[in-house]
């Protein structure tokens, strides 16, 4: 499923129109962008969480040459899923 699929499951299930369903689509993501940059998280009961992780600092190879590089540490997205959808999975 794309973002498109999604935006037209949107539309019909909320029984709203696609401009308002994309809207919708994009600001939710944006919240979510918006609160993991100031180091939060987002929690949708039955669904999962969405937090910050830290990558730490660590040294890489370069593939063609086989020299080493230093990777820096990085934030990174995770998302721990919860138990309503592991249960509708299993």
């Amino acid at each position: 499923m794309n973002k498109t699929d999604l935006i037209d499951h949107i539309h019909q299930q909320a029984d709203i129109s696609k401009a308002a369903a994309g809207r919708a689509l994009d600001a939710l993501v944006g919240a979510i962008k918006t609160t993991l940059k100031k180091g939060g998280t987002v929690t949708l009961v039955g669904f999962g969480t969405f937090v910050v992780g830290k990558r730490a600092a660590r040294t890489g190879r370069n593939p063609r040459t086989g020299a080493a590089i230093k990777i820096k540490s990085a934030k990174v997205p995770k998302f721990r899923p919860g138990k309503g959808l592991k249960d509708a999975l299993n």
